[in-house]
């Protein structure tokens, strides 16, 4: 079965996406002569990629422990706010807190589930009164106790089932 990305990008594109998201700081000739296009090409491609969406953005990614942030918490939420604005303001307020890393909307026994990091007890017990203040109806908070895998790349280049 051929996979939506191999029918909107060719081997070329898939290529440069999975070089990237591994090594972002690739330049230009190395990453063309990788794979086998000019530089003026490759640029090219990268451009389209990006305009395209397929790119959102390149960053850097900080080590968490060194920059004193201690506990990395993941905290389900449970809300019975039921009106889309409601919901919207909620939504708002979580996107802007700067401790919270990832926040997805769930299916099942919680509405929410945030990534957070933290440096330490006192600024947990700062970020749960935060929370509480939202209206939400119970959270539950999970401490990291270590981290097994971390990974921002997509396995876009290998089909792990063929």
């Amino acid at each position: 079965m051929e996979s939506f990305v191999s029918k909107v990008l060719d081997e070329v594109d898939i290529q440069i996406l999975d070089l990237m998201q591994k090594n972002a700081q690739l330049s230009n000739a190395e990453l063309a002569r990788r794979v086998n296009l000019s530089p003026p090409a490759t640029h090219a491609r990268v451009k389209r990629l990006e305009s395209e969406g397929y790119i959102n953005r390149q960053v850097a990614i900080l080590n968490l422990e060194k920059l004193g942030f201690d506990l990395l918490c993941f905290v389900f939420i449970s809300t019975n706010i039921h009106q889309a604005y409601e919901l919207e303001i909620l939504e708002n307020a979580l996107r802007a807190m700067p401790e919270v890393l990832e926040c997805h909307c769930l299916t099942g026994e919680h509405d929410y589930l945030l990534k957070v990091a933290i440096k330490d007890r006192k600024g947990l017990d700062s970020f749960v009164r935060k929370i509480n203040k939202l209206g939400v109806s119970r959270i539950q908070t999970n401490l990291s106790l270590r981290e097994i895998k971390y990974s921002t790349i997509l396995p876009i280049g290998d089909d792990p089932f063929s």
